[in-house]
């Protein structure tokens, strides 16, 4: 439509009015991650973002000997439900703790474990336990980002793991079957799973050595239709340009 008319409508403009949409249509008081990538998306590269600044950079992603896939667990994604806009609540009331103490500090990214401690016995063990998630997962991007720029996959992996089990155990969006997904990842010799997006349901994404992959994707299915009675979805994914006029 903006290329149609002329419109003038700039990539960052799009991104925003996407997320708008999220927050007043839908009623998912969303991130603007997938808007972003939606739009900035380039072949060959994952896009570090600064969803504060909208600062952004292309890290490099090219990762040779493995796949990349997509195991869909068809649990459907319920976001709207009040549980993900509760997670939001959980992090900005921590953040009203700190900024008590220390006044900079406007989100949790401005944050860190020690500030976090300090307000322990002022928050709920749930609220503190979703901002851990958080600061962890701060920590961990620009690890993986380092990682990748190496051309480190098996320490971009390790990363993957590890946001898996604070998305499950901490921050607690993920669910019995992508727990499962996971799991078999992990028996398969799998560089990297975590689950993909949101949570509640949906898909984990995976950085499978290509020697190991047909046997994982046969055991995660096999495995999984017989644990849950249905069949899990396989998507091969190829990192391509974002949203662009093709023709």
């Amino acid at each position: 439509m903006n290329d149609i008319y002329n419109l003038g409508i700039d990539k960052f403009e799009l991104a925003k009015i996407g997320q708008a949409t999220e927050h007043n249509y839908v009623g998912v008081k969303c991130g603007i991650m997938d808007q972003f990538a939606s739009v900035f998306g380039k072949e060959g590269s994952l896009i570090r973002l600064d969803c504060r600044s909208l600062e952004y950079e292309y890290v490099p992603f090219n990762p040779q000997g493995y796949k990349v896939v997509l195991i869909d667990s068809v649990v459907k994604h319920e976001l709207a439900s009040s549980a993900y806009n509760k997670r939001r609540e959980s992090c900005e009331a921590v953040v009203a703790a700190i900024k008590k103490r220390h006044p900079e500090v406007s989100l949790l990214r401005d944050a860190d474990m020690a500030m976090l401690d300090e307000v322990k016995t002022e928050v709920s063990a749930e609220d503190y336990m979703r901002a851990e998630y958080v600061i962890e997962e701060i920590q961990r991007l620009l690890d993986a980002c380092e990682a990748l720029k190496k051309g480190d996959y098996e320490t971009v992996g390790q990363k993957m793991y590890e946001t898996h089990a604070g998305m499950s155990k901490l921050y607690e969006v993920s669910c019995e079957e992508l727990d499962f997904l996971n799991d078999v990842a992990k028996e398969c010799g799998v560089t990297g799973s975590r689950v993909m997006g949101g949570g509640f349901g949906g898909c984990t994404i995976n950085l499978v050595p290509e020697a190991k992959y047909d046997a994982f994707i046969e055991k995660a299915v096999s495995e999984f239709t017989k644990k849950f009675g249905k069949s899990p979805k396989v998507y091969p994914v190829r990192i391509g340009d974002g949203s662009r006029r093709l023709a």
